[in-house]
């Protein structure tokens, strides 16, 4: 058992996809935040991180370590790099490729099985590309579902028995979502009162277990237009959603709706709610995603260690050129301290 405090382990940072703007992010927070990112260790492909580190500007000495705790050695205004998915050959920036697919999961499954064994206070994950990870062969559709099917093998139990939620926040909205990287028919399919009641279980969970907080007022969306219009749109809210909400009320869990999608994101900006539960990807996401890129935070809700990620993609468009903004990976690195401390 590690008995050093969790605040004073090391933060882990994957590098992403190579072929995207993962790496530029990296480094770009390291190279402008150096107070922010000490006692953090970059896991990756060193060449991979080099090329990001000329691309970006300036200089960036790297310190290629053998485990991360060795990051305590490391001197300031340093890239610390537990290498991980070593690239024979450099990866074509904006390209999807199986190597590059493969270099990014080797990174996520060193990191993530650190943090499994207690080695690190956190996860912070830079973008990949669903496509690449496909093309190497990861049955997995994402990050989300790639770091529970690993914490489920560490617990030694089936994935289905460690429930994951995928949480996109802001500082001025968080949304859980229902269902994740599903079509938009499978997600309709999901929308049933085992989901929602357990999303609102884990989200409730999520406020008092992990953030520390009193209690955490929940805002569910329903699923069709106006909530369903009393079954005049569809009968989910009534035959799923609404048996969930009053279960969950049953519990002690501070759950409201269903209330109408297309205002309920609005009311909990405005400091009605705390967080409002979506029904699919989509409808949780595009709200907070139109806040601003810059600041948005995912978060992994569920799994035994702390995770969080940009809430932006590998955009392909940019990679190469040194102008990615590493804000959004900044919010997502700040985002994991605060829950470490």
């Amino acid at each position: 058992m590690n008995t050093v405090p969790l605040s004073q382990r090391p933060i882990l940072i994957t590098m992403g996809d190579p072929a995207g703007i993962g790496p530029e992010t990296v480094v770009q927070l390291f190279r402008r935040w150096p107070a922010l990112t000490r006692g953090c260790v970059v896991v990756g492909d060193v060449a991979c991180l080099r090329r990001a580190i000329q691309v970006t500007g300036g200089s960036l000495p790297v310190a290629v370590l053998q485990a991360p705790t060795d990051v305590a050695d490391v001197p300031p205004d340093c890239l610390p790099v537990w290498p991980a998915g070593a690239l024979e050959a450099p990866v074509p920036w904006g390209l999807v490729s199986a190597a590059a697919g493969r270099a990014a999961a080797a990174a996520i499954e060193q990191g993530a099985r650190a943090a499994l064994r207690g080695e690190a206070a956190a996860l912070v994950t830079a973008p990949i590309h669903k496509e690449a990870l496909a093309a190497a062969g990861s049955p997995h559709p994402g990050h989300t579902e790639y770091l529970q099917a690993l914490a489920a093998e560490h617990l030694g139990v089936a994935p289905s028995a460690l429930p994951v939620r995928m949480m996109l926040s802001n500082e001025e909205l968080r949304t859980v979502l229902v269902s994740i990287h599903v079509s938009l028919r499978e997600a309709i399919e999901r929308v049933t009162v085992d989901n929602v009641l357990q999303t609102l279980r884990i989200t409730h969970r999520h406020w008092l277990e992990v953030l520390g907080r009193r209690g955490c007022r929940i805002a569910v969306a329903g699923l069709n237009p106006h909530a369903g219009e009393g079954g005049l749109f569809g009968r989910e809210e009534i035959d799923a959603i609404a048996p969930a909400i009053v279960r969950a009320r049953a519990e002690g869990i501070d759950a409201h709706g269903p209330h109408a999608p297309d205002t309920v994101f609005m009311r909990a900006r405005r400091g009605e709610f705390d967080v409002v539960v979506a029904m699919y990807h989509d409808q949780g996401l595009i709200p907070v995603k139109y806040l601003g890129l810059e600041h948005g935070v995912n978060t992994t809700l569920g799994l035994p260690f702390v995770r969080t990620s940009p809430d932006h993609g590998t955009a392909f468009d940019l990679a190469g050129t040194g102008r990615a903004d590493p804000s959004s990976l900044r919010a997502a690195l700040e985002a994991a301290r605060s829950v470490a401390r």
